[in-house]
């Protein structure tokens, strides 16, 4: 789709799409039949993790999980200008041959840009995208993803948006999340290290980690990020990757203020 410059407002020159708010299996959950998982309520029907943040010429990519393709199509997505990957779980990654759909279409190589330690396990995991990249002749092979993997440590620039890694752990993983103008993207996330925490100053709004309730060892819940929100200082806290445990109608309810329980296919402003 063409950038539409409508959707800017003069204030706030970038958007977000939440295009997956779920966990590592999505919501309804195979094979159960909770409240959660039988709701009609579309804002409980949650696919994994990945965010979509436009300025009004660019398009940026956050994680490429499993549910990509129905992801990019239901928001009309047809091209991108980046790929910025969290961390190598299946549930953020796995959608990557999906995008080899919007790169036969640009004839263009895709920057994806993660840690080099994430950059490994991808290189492992999709070999035959390295393997199969080039025809005999030289010249690119449009049936696989063509992808230009990007090792950063440092704030780097897509189209003159300016992008910060940020560290996190996720349990005793090291991943990355993110910080684009006032946005911070932090999923995954159970501890943000100290030195993090000067690159958050600024943040108006947050998109957080937010499991459940009840305690988990690799992700906030929903108390310690309602703790991180303060923490940081952040306008607004959007709470993501939530697991069926959490029933939109009633949990929305009882949230900090300030905190917003995320759903797919929310979207919002944001300052550059």
């Amino acid at each position: 789709m063409d950038m539409d410059s409508s959707l800017f407002t003069h204030n706030s020159s970038l958007k977000v799409t939440l295009l997956g708010t779920g966990t590592s299996g999505g919501v309804p959950s195979l094979g159960c039949q909770c409240e959660v998982c039988r709701s009609q309520d579309p804002r409980d029907h949650r696919l994994r993790c990945v965010a979509l943040v436009e300025s009004a010429t660019t398009r940026i990519l956050i994680d490429c999980g499993p549910d990509l393709r129905e992801q990019l199509l239901r928001e009309h997505v047809t091209g991108l200008d980046a790929v910025c990957l969290t961390h190598p779980h299946c549930d953020h990654l796995d959608g990557l041959d999906d995008l080899q759909g919007l790169t036969v279409f640009s004839r263009q190589e895709l920057p994806f840009y993660s840690s080099e330690e994430n950059l490994r396990v991808v290189h492992e995991r999709f070999g035959y995208v390295d393997q199969l990249k080039y025809l005999s002749d030289g010249s690119p092979r449009w049936s696989v993803p063509q992808l230009s993997y990007r090792a950063v440590t440092e704030p780097f620039d897509v189209n003159g948006v300016r992008v910060v890694p940020l560290k996190l752990f996720h349990g005793k993983a090291a991943t990355y999340g993110y910080r684009i103008g006032s946005l911070a993207y932090i999923c995954d996330c159970s501890r943000i290290p100290d030195e993090t925490y000067a690159q958050l100053e600024g943040v108006t709004d947050v998109v957080l980690d937010a499991l459940r309730w009840k305690a988990h060892p690799t992700h906030f819940n929903i108390f310690q990020a309602e703790d991180e929100f303060h923490r940081i200082g952040a306008r607004h806290a959007w709470l993501t990757h939530l697991t069926h445990d959490i029933l939109y109608e009633r949990d929305s309810k009882l949230v900090a203020p300030g905190c917003t329980l995320a759903y797919d296919g929310l979207t919002f402003n944001f300052d550059a």
